[in-house]
């Protein structure tokens, strides 16, 4: 695996690897992977030849008040991860090369509507800097495909619109959340809690589970089961931020009738915010 930094060596690699008759994956990242990211990369593995990993840690995507300097950086051992999951390229570019005149005059897209609510009410900014930064990377790399995690449940659903609004001619595909046995998914930012807080946590995806289990077995009094679920929140040590049953390709609000759901919570734990959601198609349970 090879590790580049400016845009020009990006685009030799990949011209090379396109050269070659080769299909082009791309995964985005963060960094600070684990195995959630590692199963991203192999899935682009088995649907490309050439997989393409960045690593950069977005300043447009976090507000003045989130942890944009406290985010982890561990590039050497992203590194390692990302050669065992099968990654052939890693853009690791500064923050000056992907915003060379500055974010002030950066050019920037936004997609109405998904970006709205849910954790775009509450990091204002926040997916106008994701989709900004992820345009930017499928034209730096013109992939085939795309790898990104459900986790991020609002984010995939942002991008997807993007992808499809602007004519871009590439596969965004969804991977399945990682989870630790316990339940709770795999985050960065899981290394930041106390070692209570993490036995607390896996309480937020419980409470996900026991709201899908009532559905199924045939509750529609959904303002009830979120009540329920908020208090179970809170009773494990939680403040919740949002807590709400959307219809899971639009993210709009559900009816009665709705099918197709997605249960999506954000929650604070002590300071430390974790997300997590779970999608529930009721007639694949019919």
């Amino acid at each position: 695996m090879n590790t580049v930094k400016t845009v020009r060596e990006l685009r030799a690699a990949v011209a090379r690897a396109r050269s070659e008759g080769k299909r082009i994956g791309l995964v985005p990242t963060m960094g600070n992977l684990h195995s959630g990211h590692a199963a991203l990369v192999a899935k682009a593995a088995q649907r490309a030849d050439f997989v393409v990993a960045s690593i950069f840690v977005n300043p447009m995507q976090f507000g003045p008040s989130e942890d944009l300097d406290k985010y982890p950086r561990t590039l050497a051992a992203d590194q390692e991860k990302l050669i065992q999951a099968g990654c052939n390229l890693l853009f690791a570019p500064a923050v000056e090369e992907i915003y060379p005149d500055g974010m002030a005059v950066q050019t920037r897209v936004s997609v109405p509507q998904l970006s709205e609510g849910l954790c775009g009410a509450s990091r204002p900014g926040h997916f106008e800097g994701v989709a900004t930064v992820v345009s930017k990377l499928f034209n730096m790399v013109q992939p085939d495909l795309a790898v990104f995690g459900q986790k991020d449940y609002q984010q995939l659903a942002v991008i997807r619109a993007l992808v499809r609004d602007l004519n871009m001619p590439i596969q965004i595909i969804g991977e399945p959340t990682a989870r630790a046995e316990d339940g709770l998914a795999l985050s960065s930012r899981n290394g930041y809690l106390t070692q209570d807080q993490r036995s607390a946590a896996p309480a937020l995806y419980a409470s996900l589970t026991q709201v899908a289990a009532a559905i199924r077995a045939g509750d529609r009094d959904y303002p009830a089961l979120i009540a329920t679920a908020r208090a179970q929140q809170e009773a494990a040590g939680f403040k919740p931020d949002y807590l709400e049953i959307r219809h899971a390709i639009n993210l709009r609000q559900v009816t009665a009738e709705d099918r197709d759901l997605v249960i999506v919570a954000a929650a604070y734990i002590g300071t430390t915010r974790l997300i997590d959601n779970l999608h529930l198609d009721l007639d694949a349970h019919a």
